[in-house]
């Protein structure tokens, strides 16, 4: 490439004139050649020129010392920087690829360097969000440990933060967040407390910007901390008192949403607070000008407090998880002053983390039980046998507490029949039923119940098949279990009248034609004489008038030859029995779908035929010997009587032997076994001339399979010792 500075100055030059005469300025006669002035490069661009030269030569030694081997310290040091690269890039830096990160986290394991620690934070914080995110009330025991794995003292912060988001974006999950928080609050009560005077303060900042929805969260979730006994019930008290002081829609409608959740709490733990607050909210029902909802919404917190707050109770059996004597109750309100330490939400070096580290692994050992190393392993053994002993005798307990006459199950059973038999429609049923709270293990129970339900209907309902199919959608556990179902009624499906059979064969029906439920359950019915009955083919029968009355044949017949559901239809359309295979088309062409049955039809056509089965050796020779059929090419010599004995070989007609001249008795025939059939005439002529020189004389190499007797020395062919014959024939033999 040409230097810009020579094409500037090449370019100024073209634009000087060829003759000075031209020029107004120069006289006549005279030389200013020495006299034009030569423009010269300007001086920032100059200093641009050698800053391009020296930053290219930088990047030079830079290549060259990465071809280099790099030591330990120097690799340490690029790693680190590249790291903090990544964070201070213009993006913001917040983002790290998961692979590039382990990369960088093996590369970096300097544990006092402020790169290490800003990545041990920041998976941290993933860590605790991880957690908090997933916990619900099916898990919340196995989360809890492995939260406490995570350094919570170090990260308090992150986890207050991040249970305070979760609670606010899920008010339904807040009973769930506040049990694994009093859980917490039991080992490290400065997390609990902390918890709570974040709490507190966005409480009051809400309250001030008269933000209803942060309002709602705060209160609903310091109401659930009260139940637990993480924070003393003043604090709910100084609440309800504030808003109801100066009572407005809002507040209101805050305060009768806190009362609910911890109302129960307060009679049982102080009752005269909770006599003042229903005492404000009745004169506010009576006397402030409030709107209508706000009015029902009183009324119906006075019904749950004279229902005792069935639907409202403070703690759920399945969250009741700390121990009365386990609990530490913070004693806060709203005077004190508080401080949020909102520094602990932000990454800052700890110039002591290994120690800091090491305090925490302790401290998670405490917690945990975990066994140091230092223990013996008799120690360990006694553990487990007293463990062993404690399940043991817990689970004897339970077993002398258990209900052995299925009370329970009459009783959900009754719940759910009534609640099916008193809906409307279908999707006031599904709502009713979804609020019914099955026990763990008795979920089977619902999709039967329906089943039953719809089975002793006199005609079948399309009802039942819509709540079904509801339910199915609704979640994949309703769907599984409905499979599950349709596999046990087929199996017993010979218990059943007339009518219910009907019914159910109707009721699968409309779940499959409408992909509630999978078509591989189908792969239950084997369509045989075998396994099938009365009672199973005409469930079969409705099930499929059903199928095609709601799909039309032609779509039937394409989703059984679907590639993916075919191997789960292999039963019903078998091909591996011919016999199985007859069966079938039978069947269908009898109820009227033999177009289903075209592929087996032509299954049927392209079966090889059977073979003829190979025949014992001397018995079976006998019979075609004894019925002697006449050659079809060869005529018969004077006195010698031809036999043909038949076999398939090779598209020709005949026995295969080897050739044997065995002379019989002294009174015998002399005869003739030989190996392949020919029909031709010299062949013909060769056996007639070996017969007539007699037995010495006859060939030796492989003629038709024709044995001539001569008779010469019988008076008739019927006398003709033919067992003898078969007798001295040793190697005598047939090949398909």
């Amino acid at each position: 490439m040409s230097d810009p500075v020579i094409l500037h100055i090449s370019k100024t030059f073209t634009s000087i004139p060829l003759t000075l005469a031209e020029s107004p300025s120069v006289p006549p006669g005279e030389s200013r050649r020495d006299d034009v002035d030569i423009p010269q490069p300007e001086s920032d661009r100059v200093t641009e020129r050698e800053r391009q030269l020296e930053e290219r030569v930088r990047q030079y030694e830079k290549e060259e010392a990465a071809r280099k081997p790099m030591t330990q310290e120097q690799k340490q040091a690029a790693a680190k920087a590249e790291y903090e690269k990544l964070l201070t890039m213009r993006s913001g830096g917040t983002y790290i690829p998961p692979a590039r990160l382990r990369a960088l986290q093996a590369e970096i394991t300097d544990k006092s360097s402020k790169e290490y620690q800003r990545m041990a934070w920041e998976a941290l914080k993933k860590s605790i969000n991880g957690l908090v995110n997933k916990v619900n009330v099916s898990n919340i025991k196995f989360i809890v440990p492995e939260l406490f794995g995570e350094n919570l003292t170090r990260g308090r912060g992150l986890f207050c933060r991040s249970i305070m988001k979760a609670q606010a974006a899920s008010l339904p999950f807040t009973p769930i967040y506040a049990a694994m928080a009093a859980i917490v609050n039991t080992k490290l009560p400065q997390v609990g407390e902390l918890l709570l005077s974040r709490l507190v303060t966005q409480f009051k900042k809400a309250f001030r910007r008269n933000d209803k929805v942060v309002c709602i969260s705060s209160t609903t979730f310091i109401a659930h901390l009260c139940n637990h006994q993480v924070v003393h019930e003043v604090l709910a008290a100084q609440i309800l008192l504030l808003l109801l002081n100066k009572p407005t829609d809002d507040s209101v409608e805050i305060a009768v949403g806190l009362t609910r959740e911890v109302g129960q709490h307060l009679e049982e733990m102080n009752a005269p607070i909770a006599h003042a607050v229903f005492d404000q909210f009745r004169s506010i029902l009576h006397e402030a000008g409030i709107d209508k909802r706000v009015q029902y919404m009183i009324e119906v917190l006075f019904q749950v407090r004279k229902d005792r707050y069935k639907d409202n109770p403070s703690i759920k059996d399945e969250l009741d998880l700390v121990p009365e004597e386990d609990q530490i109750t913070h004693q806060l309100t709203l005077e004190d002053q508080i401080e949020t330490q909102d520094t602990l939400n932000i990454f800052k070096y700890d110039p002591e983390w290994e120690k800091t580290e090491e305090e925490y692994r302790r401290l998670k050992s405490e917690i945990l039980g975990e066994d140091s190393d230092e223990e013996d392993g008799d120690d360990d053994d006694d553990n487990e046998d007293e463990s062993s002993d404690d399940e043991s005798d817990a689970e004897e307990q339970k077993m002398d507490i258990k209900d052995q006459t299925n009370t329970d199950l009459v009783n959900l059973r009754r719940t759910i029949y009534l609640t099916i038999m008193s809906s409307i429609d279908f999707e006031e049923c599904c709502h009713k039923l979804m609020k019914i709270n099955l026990p763990a293990g008795l979920e089977p129970e619902l999709p039967s119940m329906i089943v039953e339900c719809c089975s002793q209907e006199r005609t079948y309902s399309k009802f039942y098949g819509l709540i079904g199919e509801r339910f199915a959608k609704i979640n994949r556990l309703w769907s599984d279990l409905f499979e599950a179902s349709f596999a046990n009624y087929y199996d017993t499906i010979h218990r059943f009248d007339a009518n219910r059979l009907r019914n159910i064969a109707r009721f699968f029906g409309h779940m499959i034609s409408n992909d509630a439920i999978g078509w591989h359950v189908l792969s239950v019915i084997h369509m045989n004489e075998e396994e099938t009955n009365s009672s199973s083919r005409i469930f079969i029968k409705i099930l499929f008038q059903d199928l095609s009355e709601h799909l039309g044949l032609p779509n039937l017949q394409a989703r059984f030859r679907d590639e993916i559901l075919r191997p789960s239809f292999e039963g019903i359309f078998p091909t591996e029995n011919p016999r199985h295979t007859r069966f079938s088309v039978n069947y269908f062409t009898s109820i009227g779908m033999g177009v289903l049955t075209e592929d087996m039809r032509e299954h049927l056509k392209n079966l090889p035929r059977p073979a003829v089965p190979a025949l014992p050796a001397a018995p079976a020779l006998l019979v075609p010997i004894l019925a002697p059929a006449p050659a079809p090419t060869l005529a018969p010599l004077p006195g010698i009587a031809a036999v043909l004995i038949p076999a398939p070989s090779r598209g020709l007609r005949g026995a295969v032997a080897t050739l044997h001249l065995v002379p019989g008795p002294a009174h015998g025939p002399r005869f003739v076994v030989v190996d392949v059939l020919r029909t031709a005439v010299p062949e013909a002529r060769l056996i007639g001339r070996g017969l007539d020189r007699g037995l010495e004389d006859a060939p030796t190499h492989a003629l038709p399979v024709v044995v001539r007797l001569d008779l010469s020395h019988r008076r008739a062919a019927d006398k003709l010792p033919l067992v003898d014959v078969l007798a001295a024939t040793r190697d005598l033999c047939l090949v398909p």
